[in-house]
């Protein structure tokens, strides 16, 4: 198979997919000076607090959660943001629950875009995740995927804009990871982020296994996991309309803002305060 035969696949297959976010530093707030006469400068993660855990989805990774882990660990938190492989939704979810079963009291989990169905599947039989925060994210029924979801309303403008790349799989086969090009990136992605900041994103970008936006849901832990849901209305990845109807039918909490799907780099307050909210009242 030749990558214009793929890329042709992959984008009649793919035509939306959600995805940025990107987590940020793993790293956790300094620990308060105490010898005498030395005032005391960084904040200190309070025990009663949960520990967030950060999800990125496709096309970024990690430090695309860098604005909300500063804030959370500024207000007390202890965050980490473990990468996403990005490779399949059951291989993701279970490289991720593995991590969640690492983690010491409660736990707040947050997803943005893929990385909101991956948290979805993971969480189940993790009794310390207390709250699912999805930010411009897929929240998938067992039985659907990300590419399903995607394409059951109008208005994503995702697939005209990537570039399937092929890669060697087991046995023979090839996959194809699709990439958004770096001339629409702005546009497409991250249209109310600095073109600056935007190119940088673009450049580092990781890609999407086409096969995990069309991998079927097994499970969903929003069905007994308290939800909050932020959507972004303009959002050329996950159309808005797909994003209510996931929150509705989730009952999550949900808060609606003006934003692109790249919503962690360009409100990381808004993103922050939803999820001290989901913090405050599940582990008060």
């Amino acid at each position: 198979m030749n990558v214009t035969s793929v890329g042709r696949s992959a984008r009649r297959r793919v035509v939306v997919l959600g995805a940025v976010a990107g987590a940020a530093a793993l790293s956790v707030a300094g620990v308060a000076a105490a010898s005498a006469g030395t005032a005391a400068a960084h904040h200190v993660p309070e025990r009663h607090k949960p520990t967030v855990v950060l999800v990125h989805g496709a096309f970024a990774d990690s430090s695309s959660w860098n604005g909300v882990v500063e804030r959370l660990e500024h207000d007390g938190y202890q965050v980490v943001a473990p990468a996403n492989p990005l490779r399949g939704l059951a291989g993701d979810a279970a490289y991720l629950h593995s991590y969640l079963k690492s983690v010491k009291g409660p736990i707040v989990l947050a997803g943005h875009s893929y990385g909101g169905a991956v948290m979805s599947q993971a969480a189940v039989g993790v009794p310390n995740v207390k709250a699912l925060v999805y930010i411009a994210a897929f929240i998938p029924e067992a039985g659907e995927s990300a590419l399903e979801l995607s394409n059951k309303f109008p208005g994503s403008t995702l697939g005209e804009t990537l570039n399937p790349v092929p890669f060697p799989l087991p046995g023979g086969k090839t996959g194809s990871d699709l990439y958004i090009r770096a001339d629409k990136f702005h546009g497409q992605f991250a249209a109310d982020v600095p073109e600056t900041t935007a190119r940088l994103m673009a450049a580092t970008q990781r890609p999407v296994a086409a096969s995990a936006l069309e991998e079927k849901a097994t499970d969903a832990a929003w069905k007994t996991i308290p939800s909050w849901d932020l959507v972004t209305t303009q959002d050329k990845n996950i159309p808005p309309a797909a994003q209510r109807f996931m929150a509705k039918r989730a009952h999550a909490h949900t808060v609606e803002t003006k934003a692109s799907h790249a919503v962690t780099v360009s409100r990381p307050g808004t993103v922050t305060r939803l999820i001290e909210q989901a913090a405050h009242a599940t582990t008060r």
